[in-house]
C-alpha cells in the first residue's frame, strides 16, 4: 500500500473539505518530534484539516522486516504516552523542552505552528482497558475502537471511568470506530461477499469487524453503534466491490441519516 503521510500530503492539494489523517500512525516508526513537524506541515498545507491518528504500534512482523525496534507492549504504551505529550508541546510552545524516560527535547522548534488552535485533534487508536483508554482520557481528543455494539458499550464505560479519575469531561472525547462495510441490495449476495471476506471466522468475530447486509440492515447496525456511543464512523469497502458498494452506501444509507 502507499505510505500514509505522503499520500495525505498529496490529497491535501486536490481536496478542500475532507479531514486528513492516518488510522493510525504507529508511534515506534517515527520519533514524535519529527512526527509533530510532519503533522504541523500537513495542517498548514491543508489549511487546518489534519486529524492526527496515533497508536502504540502492533505489527511485529513488519517492524522486524524493516529493522525497526519493537519493544514490549508495556514499553510501547509508555512511549505512546510520552509521544502524545511531545507532540502537543511541539505544537503549542515556541521552544519545546521535554525530559521523559524515552524521549527528550531541548529547545526544539516546530515552526510554522499548525493552523488549528490550540492544536489539531489527536485520535488514539486502540482499546486496551488499563493503559490505552487511560492515555485517551488524559491526553486525546478522540478514541478509535473496534468491536460489536456490546463491546463498544463496555469499552466506553471503561473510558468514562478513566475520565473520572483523570478529571476529564468524557463528553469532550470524540468516540469513533473503524469498520468494513459489506453491502448489497441482495441479502444473499451480501452474505456471500461476507463469507468470502471472513472465511471461517465465527459470527461474533465478524460482528466486531464489519457492518453488513442490505442497505436497511446496514442502517440498523449503524444506528446500534450510535446507541452504543459511537459518534463518528470511519468505513472502508474493500477493492473488489468498492465502486458499487460506495454508490449504494451513499444513496441508500448516508442519505437516510
Amino acid at each position: 500500500m502507499l505510505e500514509g503521510w505522503t499520500t495525505i500530503a498529496a490529497l491535501s492539494g486536490i481536496t478542500s473539505k475532507i479531514r486528513l489523517g492516518t488510522l493510525v500512525t504507529g508511534n515506534t516508526y517515527r520519533h514524535p518530534s519529527v512526527l509533530a513537524k510532519i503533522g504541523a506541515t500537513l495542517d498548514a498545507m491543508s489549511k487546518g484539516r489534519l486529524f492526527m491518528g496515533l497508536g502504540a504500534g502492533w505489527n511485529e512482523e513488519e517492524a522486524n522486516a524493516y529493522g525497526i525496534p519493537f519493544p514490549s507492549t508495556q514499553e510501547r504504551l509508555k512511549r505512546l504516552e510520552e509521544a502524545v505529550q511531545v507532540i502537543k508541546i511541539m505544537w503549542t510552545e515556541e521552544s519545546a523542552n521535554f525530559n521523559g524516560k524515552y524521549y527528550k527535547l531541548q529547545a526544539a522548534y516546530c515552526n510554522p505552528k499548525p493552523i488549528q488552535k490550540p492544536h489539531p485533534p489527536i485520535m488514539i487508536g486502540g482499546e486496551g482497558e488499563r493503559e490505552t483508554l487511560r492515555i485517551v482520557a488524559k491526553y486525546a481528543n478522540a478514541c478509535n475502537l473496534f468491536g460489536s455494539p456490546k463491546i463498544v458499550t463496555h469499552k466506553l464505560n471503561v473510558l468514562r471511568e478513566h475520565c473520572k479519575i483523570a478529571g476529564r469531561d468524557y463528553n469532550e472525547i470524540l468516540k469513533t470506530k473503524l469498520t468494513r462495510i459489506v453491502i448489497s441490495k441482495s441479502k444473499g449476495e451480501a452474505e456471500r461477499r461476507l463469507a468470502e471476506l471472513f472465511e471461517g471466522a465465527p459470527p461474533e468475530r465478524i460482528k466486531e469487524m464489519a457492518v453488513y447486509g442490505t442497505p436497511e440492515e446496514v442502517r440498523h447496525q449503524i444506528e446500534a453503534l450510535g446507541d452504543a456511543g459511537i459518534e463518528y464512523l470511519i468505513v472502508n469497502f474493500g477493492a473488489k466491490y468498492e465502486s458499487e458498494a460506495v454508490s449504494l452506501f451513499a444513496d441508500e444509507v448516508i442519505k437516510r441519516f
